[in-house]
C-alpha cells in the first residue's frame, strides 16, 4: 500500500475510532435507523425497536467513497436539507446525493458529481457491521439471531460488491481480500461460495457493499482466464443515476421487505401462480427434462403427468444454431407454430413447457457467424496488418502478438478482418510477428484481400466451440430468445453458461445483462408461473431469476454425480433466500427404487427440488419406470404440501439413511426409514482349504425381523450362492445370477431375479423364519462361485433392515 494512502487510512480510522463526529442527518423506517456525520460517514445502523447500534465501530464506513484515476477519494464534508445529501470530496469534488425514507427502506441515488469525467467509480459502503451469524453474500443481507440488515441495488448498473481483483483496492478492504478470510469474525462460519459480492464476512462481522464505475472510454482488463482483454466503452450514463437501499428488518421479516423493495423500486418481481417466485411452493418444484417433437409431445406430456410434475423441459436440438434461435426443422417442422403448438397441448393439461438457453454462445453455423460475420462479436483486443495481404496468403503480419499469442481459453484461434474471419495455428516466435499457417474463410466466409493498417481482430470464444457477443449483440440475442416465448408462451428457461457474457467486458454486470433485457422484453402475461433458473447468480440477478440449479448428473450413478457439491449448495440458498434445488439427476435403464427414493428423500430433506433427466428409451426400457413415476410424484406432493415435519425432514439431510414411503388411502402414507448397509464379496485366491466366503457386520436397530436383502452379480456371473446368518442359520440360494442380475428380498414368500433393467426374469421360495435378524449388531457371512477369472468379479449385498412405519397425511 503506498505511504500516502495508508497514512490517509490511519487518519480516518483514528478520527472514527477515537472522536464521534457530529449527525448531520438520520434517515428511518418503522425498524431501522442509518446516520450520516458530517464528514460523510455512517455512524449508525440502529435497530429501532432495541435501540442496538450494529455499526462495527472500529473500522470507518463511507457512505460514499470515488476513485479517480486510481485513487481513492474519501469524504472531507457532508450537509443535508431539502431530502438532498452533499458530500464534498477532496479535490474539490461533490456529489449530490438524494435520499427517500421509505416503508421498508431508504433508498440513496447520485444526482449529481462535478468533474464526473474524472471519476473512474464510485463505492457505496463498505458499511462495516458487526453482525456475523448468517453472511448472505450473493443477495446482500446479513442477519444475527433477531436482526438483519441488508444493501440492494436498485439498478443495473449498480454493482453488488467490490472491484475486488483490481489493484487500486480502498484501505478498508486491503486486509479482507475476496477469498482471503482468514481475519473473519471467529465465530463466523465464514462461509462463502462462487464468489464474495453485496456482503462480505469480515474479522469486524460483515461488511455490505455496491459499486458503479464510469464506462466512457475502452479498458484493458483480466478475464476469461486471459491477462488482458479489452472491455469496451459503454454508455449507460456512467456513476450518475447509481442507486441503492439500505434496510434492517427482524429476521422473519427480511425477505418480506425484499419483496417490498422489488415491487417500490420497479425491480422484477416474478410470480408464479399468484405469489412472488421468492416465496412460492412452486419456485423449486421438480420438472422432467426430455426430448420431444410435434409427434412425441402427447407421449412426454404424458409422462410429465404421470410422474406428478407440471414442468416439462425440452432437452436436445431445439434449435438449428446458437446466436439466432432458429428452431430444429427436424424436431419442429412447423416452426414457431409447431412449438407453440405444443405449448397449447401442455398447457391444457396443466403442464408448462420450457427450454435450455446456452446463454450469448454463438454456434459457428449462425448467420451471426457465416458467411458474413457481424462486427459486434465479442473481441479480446486488436491490433492492424503491417502489410497488403491477398486472398490466399498463409501468414498474416501484424503489429503487435498481444491478444492473439495466448494459450489459455483460446478453442477457435479466430480473428476478424473486414467481413472475413481467419484461423491461425501459432503467432511467430518474435518479431516480425506474424499469423502462421491460417486458414482463410473459416467457417464459411469469403477470403478477400486486405489493405495495409486495416485492423484485424481475435474474436473472444468459449471451449463449448462457439464465439461471443459484445453488449450490443447481448442485448439484440436477449430481445430475439424473448419473442420466441413470446410467441410461443414457454413458461419455463434455464440460462446456462451466463458467465460467457463478460464477454462484453461489462463483468457481472454483463451476466445481469442478458435474462434482464430477456425478461423486460416478455410480455406482462407471459411472465405469470414463469420459473427462470441458471447455473450461476449475481446480486441484481437474483431478483430476476427463480432459482439457480446446478449439478451435472453425467459423471457417475445418483449418489456419486457431483454429491457435495449439490448438498454444499444448500447452506448457500439458505443464506441467500433461494429456493432449494438439487441440481440435474439422469434416470437410466437400470436405474432402482432404491436409487431414485435416496434421490426423493434427499428432496424432501432439504425442501429442494431438482430436475429428473429421462429420455422416453430409457423410461421404456426400465421395467420399474412406472412404479418410478409414482412415487415422484407421491413424494413431491408430500414435499411441495410442507407434509413432512422438521424432524423428519433433518434426518432424510442425512446421505446415508434410506427411506420409503407407500400409499395406503387417498392423502395417507406410510413412510419410514431403511437401515441400509452395502457390502462387497469379492473373489478370492487362497490356500487348499481356506475358507472364501466374506463376513461383514451390520445393525438392526429395529425389532427382530427378516432380513431384506439385495444381490448384484458384478462383472460375473455367479452361482452356489450362500448367506449364512449369525453363524448359524445358512441359507442356499438355489439360484444363478447371469452379470447384471439381481436378486431381491423383501421379506415375502418370494425373492425376485431381475436384469439389469428391472425386468423380472424369475422368482425363488424363501422363508422368511430362516433369515430372520436379532435387534443389535448382526453377523452375515457370503460365499459363491465366480464363474469366470476376472480379478474384478464380485458380489454386492445390500442388507435393508424397515424401520417402523409412521402416517404422513398429505397438508393442502
Amino acid at each position: 500500500m503506498k505511504k500516502s494512502l495508508f497514512l490517509l487510512f490511519t487518519y480516518l480510522l483514528l478520527t472514527a475510532s477515537c472522536t464521534k463526529n457530529p449527525t448531520v442527518a438520520s434517515f428511518q423506517t418503522s425498524e431501522f435507523k442509518i446516520s450520516i456525520d458530517n464528514k460523510g460517514f455512517v455512524n449508525e445502523l440502529l435497530e429501532v425497536k432495541t435501540g442496538k447500534n450494529h455499526l462495527a465501530l472500529d473500522t470507518i464506513s463511507p457512505l460514499l467513497s470515488l476513485r479517480s484515476k486510481g485513487k481513492w477519494l474519501f469524504a472531507e464534508k457532508a450537509n443535508f436539507s431539502s431530502g438532498q445529501l452533499e458530500i464534498q470530496f477532496e479535490n474539490n469534488h461533490i456529489a449530490l446525493i438524494d435520499v427517500l425514507e421509505k416503508e421498508t427502506h431508504v433508498s440513496f441515488e447520485l444526482r449529481s458529481l462535478t468533474s464526473n469525467d474524472q471519476i473512474d467509480l464510485i463505492q457505496w459502503g463498505p458499511y462495516q457491521t458487526e453482525i456475523y451469524k448468517t453472511i448472505g453474500e450473493t443477495v446482500g443481507v446479513v442477519r444475527d439471531d433477531s436482526f438483519a440488515i441488508g444493501i440492494q441495488s436498485l439498478n443495473i448498473k449498480t454493482l453488488g460488491g467490490y472491484p475486488w481483483n483490481e489493484s487500486d483496492r480502498m484501505p478498508a478492504f486491503d486486509i479482507f481480500r475476496e477469498g482471503n478470510l482468514k481475519d473473519m469474525h471467529p465465530q463466523s462460519d465464514g462461509s462463502v461460495l462462487y464468489r464474495v459480492e453485496a456482503a462480505k464476512p469480515t474479522k469486524f462481522g460483515s461488511s455490505l457493499q455496491a459499486y458503479s464505475r464510469n464506462r466512457t472510454t475502452d479498458r484493458l482488463i483480466s478475464d476469461f482466464k486471459l491477462e488482458k482483454i479489452i472491455a469496451p466503452a459503454y454508455d449507460d450514463g456512467g456513476v450518475i443515476g447509481s442507486k441503492i437501499a439500505l434496510f434492517g428488518a427482524p429476521v422473519q421479516n427480511a425477505l418480506e421487505y425484499i419483496g417490498k423493495i422489488e415491487l417500490d423500486e420497479g425491480l422484477p418481481h416474478p410470480i408464479i401462480e399468484g405469489e412472488w417466485g421468492k416465496i412460492s411452493p412452486q419456485a423449486n418444484a421438480a420438472y422432467l427434462i426430455t426430448s420431444f417433437t410435434e409427434k412425441t409431445i402427447d407421449q412426454a406430456i404424458a409422462l410429465t403427468k404421470k410422474a406428478g410434475l407440471k414442468y416439462l423441459y425440452h432437452y436436445g436440438d431445439t434449435f438449428e444454431s446458437w446466436g439466432h434461435f432458429g428452431l430444429n426443422k427436424q424436431e419442429f417442422p412447423n416452426g414457431i407454430q409447431g412449438l407453440k403448438n405444443c405449448v397449447d397441448k401442455a398447457e391444457l393439461q396443466g403442464v408448462k413447457l420450457g427450454t435450455h438457453c446456452l446463454s450469448n454462445f454463438i454456434t459457428t453455423n449462425d448467420p451471426y457467424v457465416t458467411p458474413i460475420p457481424d462486427q459486434r462479436l465479442a473481441k479480446a483486443g486488436s491490433t492492424v496488418i503491417t502489410e497488403a495481404i491477398d486472398s490466399k496468403a498463409i501468414e498474416i503480419p501484424i503489429a503487435a502478438p498481444d491478444f492473439f499469442n495466448a494459450i489459455e481459453n483460446n478453442n477457435l484461434k479466430t480473428v476478424m478482418i473486414g467481413d472475413e474471419l481467419i484461423r491461425y495455428s501459432r503467432v511467430s516466435d518474435k518479431a516480425p510477428w506474424r499469423l502462421l499457417d491460417c486458414q482463410r474463410g473459416a467457417f464459411n466466409t469469403t477470403p478477400s484481400s486486405h489493405n495495409k493498417e486495416q485492423e484485424i481482430s481475435k474474436l473472444l470464444d468459449h471451449s463449448y466451440k462457439v464465439f461471443l457477443t459484445n453488449a450490443e449483440l447481448t442485448i439484440e440475442m436477449s430481445e430475439r430468445l424473448a419473442e420466441l416465448y413470446n410467441q410461443t408462451g414457454m413458461r419455463q428457461i434455464s440460462f446456462d453458461g451466463l458467465e460467457g457474457n463478460r464477454s462484453t467486458g461489462l463483468g457481472t454486470y454483463g451476466e445481469s445483462l442478458m435474462p434482464y433485457t430477456w425478461y423486460n422484453t416478455l410480455t406482462p402475461e407471459l411472465k405469470e408461473h414463469l420459473i427462470i433458473d441458471a447455473s450461476r447468480t449475481t446480486h441484481f440477478f437474483w431478483h430476476i431469476y427463480s432459482r439457480m440449479n446446478w449439478g451435472e448428473p453425467w459423471y457417475a450413478g445418483f449418489r456419486e454425480s457431483q454429491t457435495e457439491y449439490r448438498f454444499n449448495n444448500q447452506a448457500y440458498f439458505q443464506r441467500n433466500y433461494m429456493p432449494g434445488m438439487l441440481g440435474w439427476f439422469r434416470m437410466t435403464p437400470n436405474t432402482s427404487v432404491e436409487d431414485i427414493e435416496w434421490l426423493l428423500a434427499r428432496s424432501a430433506g432439504y425442501s429442494a427440488g431438482y430436475a429428473l433427466v429421462a429420455d422416453p428409451k430409457s423410461i421404456s426400457q426400465n421395467k420399474k419406470s412406472d412404479q418410478i413415476l409414482e412415487l415422484i410424484g407421491d413424494w413431491e406432493k408430500l414435499r411441495i404440501s410442507n407434509s413432512f415435519s422438521e424432524a423428519q425432514k433433518e434426518i432424510m439431510r442425512d446421505n446415508s439413511k434410506e427411506f420409503s414411503i407407500e400409499k395406503v388411502e387417498e392423502k395417507v402414507w406410510n413412510w419410514w426409514e431403511i437401515h441400509s448397509n452395502i457390502f462387497t464379496h469379492n473373489k478370492k485366491v487362497r490356500q487348499p482349504g481356506e475358507p472364501l466366503n466374506s463376513n461383514f457386520i451390520f445393525n438392526n436397530p429395529e425389532k427382530s425381523q427378516a432380513l431384506h436383502f439385495v444381490l448384484s452379480a458384478i462383472n460375473t456371473d455367479v452361482s452356489e450362492i450362500t448367506l449364512e446368518l449369525n453363524n448359524y442359520k445358512e441359507i442356499k440360494l438355489p439360484i444363478s445370477l447371469k452379470k447384471g442380475q439381481i436378486l431381491k428380498y423383501t421379506g415375502d414368500k418370494e425373492a425376485v431375479v431381475y436384469n439389469s433393467n428391472w425386468q423380472q426374469i424369475k422368482t425363488i421360495k424363501m422363508e422368511s423364519t430362516a433369515i430372520q435378524t436379532i435387534t443389535g449388531d448382526n453377523n452375515i457371512s457370503i460365499n459363491c462361485r465366480f464363474d469366470n477369472s476376472t480379478n474384478e468379479a464380485s458380489l454386492k449385498i445390500e442388507t435393508r433392515i424397515p424401520g417402523e412405519k409412521m402416517r404422513i397425511e398429505l397438508h393442502m
